[in-house]
């Protein structure tokens, strides 16, 4: 029988002119077999957050620890896994372009970089279920292990995105002189701030 996974929504943009980069979703999934057939058990990061707290965890690109990208704002276990909020900083050039991929729909994967300290492998099926482990990194990445650990949301700047589209694309009847760029950003401006 093939195996069925759980995904999560697609990415959907959330504007915020006050924290471009924040994006959450789920590092993980409680009782779902990843692609190398480990399980994460409910109640598994636990001791490990409490050991490390939010800090302790880093936020890389691809598990490349020469690639910090961010950081964590809230790691928490709900009902589905283990529910990750974190914050890209858009002063690092590589943040930035994973930043505009994630908006683009093009990177959405997480996945977590551990070290097992508590597992049992079912006999009957051959998947390893993990009842503890210590949690070092949660990664943004192209391919997740576990198919259905993504992100949900992704805010974006508003303002700056809202002024290049109506630079972009002005109202019709607005036409400006190209000459005139003054007078295109003053128009794109107040389109702008009418429909906020």
């Amino acid at each position: 029988m093939k195996p069925v996974f759980p995904t999560a929504p697609a990415v959907k943009l959330i504007a915020t002119a006050a924290a471009p980069g924040l994006f959450e979703g789920h590092a993980s999934l409680f009782g779902v077999p990843d692609l190398g057939r480990d399980v994460v058990e409910r109640g598994a990061f636990r001791a490990s957050l409490d050991r490390r707290g939010i800090k302790g965890v880093k936020l890389l690109w691809q598990h490349d620890p020469g690639e910090p990208i961010g950081r964590w704002l809230a790691l928490a276990e709900d009902a589905r896994g283990l529910k990750v909020r974190g914050q890209l900083n858009l002063a690092v050039g590589r943040a930035r372009e994973i930043h505009a991929l994630m908006r683009d729909g093009a990177v959405d994967g997480l996945s977590i970089g551990y070290r097992t300290e508590r597992a049992r492998t079912d006999p009957r099926d051959g998947l390893r279920h993990i009842s503890r482990l210590d949690l070092w990194e949660i990664s943004l990445v192209t391919f997740p292990m576990l198919p259905g650990a993504r992100v949900g949301s992704v805010k974006r700047d508003l303002s700056r995105d809202r002024l290049r589209d109506h630079l972009r694309h002005p109202l019709p009847g607005a036409v400006q002189p190209a000459s005139d760029l003054a007078a295109t950003i003053r128009a794109a401006a107040t389109r702008l701030s009418a429909s906020l």
